[in-house]
């Protein structure tokens, strides 16, 4: 008796490792899906560009006026205010002009002067004649002068009537005369009082291209003239940055960005769109033709950037768009399929082949009434029973890592995310086995999905 329990129960082992090695070792031949739970969440659209940090005020500062730099008090990185003394040019010169335009302005003025004493001369001339005349006529009325001696007295009126009209002339020529010496004179001033050249805002040296007793160039229609300082305003600072073609419809005035400065990044920055480019960025001559169009958007720093340089690179993030509460999908779940589209545009839902349990795909099936269209549309597969089923999904804005999904999916779908591999060639009605780990942590759906998902599918 003792041995037959022993055989008994030696069988009983045997037995039960036999199934416990036929349950470890069977394996489904659906492929190892990992899943997720749709759920809502906040989503934000970002447009990220590189870009480089610029003041919003910069003055590049030339000479009007050309000489040799005598004096020179500031170097790049100086702080300077609006009135302060830079730099001199050597303005010898142009005092010599300004000597010059003084002495013959006061030679019009002595010109204009002698004119007036000749008017008057002129007159009292004319009064003469006038009263000589008078009293030829009185005699020629009597006829006890000859009317060779009257007719004398009127030409002797005329003449001074022209001579007074002559020197009336010359006196508003040297006044005119006197208005144009006057004119150049005061340009020879001008010209004087650029010589010495002050900072026009407040501001930090950027940049200097010149050195004491070096000669200041200035320009001409086709030659630049030398940019002797560059000052600029770091009170308000820009980030100039180079946004792609397709993102520049999302990009409006007014969007938030926060910008991240290569050189100092420690901090992040915030800020707001004030400018948009409405052409594109032409590159610099002699560079190579870039294959992407750019456009330039300027966005506007809410706060001053202690230790910033002009030129700094950065990357600005635009918010273009946020959801508090949207229907978020995982990117990396969508993918593109071939669906089938009947006459009023609904997508057409795969049957099963005859005799199988397997659904069409849309490169072998067609719409019942023989109208459907093949279009390729962008969707999400869904597991159902251990079957996944191609959703299309019209999209909204897309965040970081999911997107919002405006129609096709409910909350608390299982949506397939991966491996990239499988999702590639999965097919709508496939079977699929659900890795339960890559469930844990989503949303509270997600259980009772997963046993929906996992409902009929074996190990």
């Amino acid at each position: 008796m003792p041995r037959n329990i022993l055989i008994g129960g030696a069988l009983v082992l045997t037995a039960g490792a036999l199934v416990a090695v036929n349950l470890l070792f069977t394996r489904s031949d659906a492929p190892e899906v990992e899943v997720e739970a749709i759920g809502r969440r906040p989503l934000e659209a970002i447009v990220s560009a590189p870009g480089t940090i610029q003041p919003q005020l910069s003055v590049d500062m030339s000479a009007s006026t050309m000489g040799r730099v005598t004096s020179l008090v500031v170097d790049e990185g100086d702080r300077v205010t609006a009135g302060q003394f830079l730099m001199q040019i050597d303005p010898e010169n142009l005092q010599a002009q300004v000597t010059r335009g003084e002495a013959v302005l006061e030679a019009a003025e002595s010109s204009h002067r002698s004119a007036q004493v000749a008017v008057e001369t002129a007159r009292v001339n004319l009064q003469l004649a006038e009263e000589n005349l008078e009293r030829q006529e009185n005699l020629w009325s009597l006829r006890l002068v000859a009317r060779e001696l009257y007719d004398q007295a009127v030409a002797d009126v005329e003449v001074r009537e022209t001579e007074l009209r002559a020197r009336e002339v010359d006196v508003e020529a040297a006044a005119q005369r006197i208005r144009q010496e006057q004119a150049m004179l005061d340009s020879a001033r001008y010209d004087l009082t650029q010589v010495t050249i002050t900072s026009p805002i407040d501001g930090i040296v950027t940049r200097r291209n010149i050195e004491e007793g070096e000669t200041v160039v200035i320009g001409t229609m086709n030659n630049p003239g030398t940019v002797l300082l560059t000052i600029a305003d770091f009170s308000i600072l820009e980030a100039e940055i180079e946004v792609d073609e397709t993102d520049i419809p999302t990009v409006e005035l007014g969007q938030p960005a926060e910008i991240t400065i290569d050189a100092l990044p420690d901090r992040m920055y915030t800020g707001r769109v004030t400018e948009i480019g409405n052409s594109p960025i032409q590159p610099e001559a002699g560079a190579a033709q870039q294959e992407a169009t750019n456009f330039l958007v300027v966005v506007t720093l809410d706060d001053v950037v202690p230790g910033v340089r002009p030129g700094f690179t950065c990357t600005a993030e635009i918010t273009t768009a946020t959801r508090t509460d949207a229907l978020a999908v995982p990117i990396q779940a969508t993918t593109v399929r071939d669906v089938i589209i009947d006459s009023a545009g609904n997508v057409v839902p795969p049957e099963p082949a005859a005799g199988s349990g397997v659904l069409e795909t849309p490169a072998s099936a067609s719409s019942s009434d023989g109208s459907g269209t093949l279009e390729e549309r962008e969707g999400v597969f869904i597991v159902r029973q251990g079957r996944v089923h191609f959703t299309p999904v019209v999209t909204g804005i897309a965040g970081e890592r999911y997107f919002e999904a405006l129609s096709g999916l409910d909350e608390g779908d299982l949506v397939v995310t991966g491996p990239f591999e499988i999702v590639r060639n999965l097919a709508d009605g496939d079977a699929v086995d659900v890795d339960e780990r890559e469930v844990a942590g989503r949303p509270r759906e997600a259980p009772a999905a997963l046993v929906a998902a996992r409902a009929g599918t074996t190990r």
